[in-house]
């Protein structure tokens, strides 16, 4: 029997995870960051779609994504075809590189939006791996504390909630994230 079909809501975001194969490490060292990083910037370029958020754990990784043109289903099965690819390649091993199927659910309000863009960002403090999420590289958080820009980033979708000029709505969603 097949799997069911994916539902795509068009200009929507959703939150995308997706874990190692046996919850095995996805992201060994640095290189495997940067690598997914830099496959995130060629899809993009094939296959543009929007990044509110994002954080990679060693085990996992999550999206805050959005497509306009693409079903989200299309656009992480490249993200994840060609990740799987390296992560094989490099490993010199072969089957899945991934769990299972990617989870994804769709947000459908601004607080959920918040909400999950929070929950993202506090993920490597809620694994204890830092105390706090902008001592975390591998998380568009450090984006939001400062003025420098990651191409795939649109922060203005977060920040936009707030009040403010560009400063006290990064420090309004500072104490957001904080809660």
């Amino acid at each position: 029997m097949g799997r069911k079909k994916r539902v795509w809501v068009p200009n929507s975001f959703y939150h995308v995870v997706c874990r190692g194969n046996r919850r095995d490490a996805l992201f060994k060292d640095e290189g495997d960051f940067k690598t997914f990083l830099r496959i995130l910037r060629q899809i993009h370029q094939k296959t543009p779609f929007e990044l509110a958020s994002y954080c990679l754990i060693t085990n996992h990784f999550h999206l805050q994504i959005r497509s306009k043109e693409q079903p989200i289903s299309k656009v992480m099965s490249l993200i994840n075809k060609r990740y799987a690819d390296y992560y094989n390649t490099k490993n010199r091993i072969t089957g899945h590189a991934f769990e299972k199927r990617y989870y994804a659910k769709v947000i459908d309000s601004m607080e959920g939006m918040l909400e999950v863009s929070r929950y993202i960002h506090l993920n490597p403090v809620d694994a204890n791996m830092v105390v706090t999420p902008q001592n975390y590289q591998w998380s568009s958080y450090r984006y939001y504390m400062h003025t420098f820009r990651y191409q795939l980033l649109n922060m203005a979708v977060i920040l936009d909630y707030f009040s403010g000029n560009a400063w006290e709505k990064r420090r309004k969603y500072q104490a957001f994230v904080r809660g």
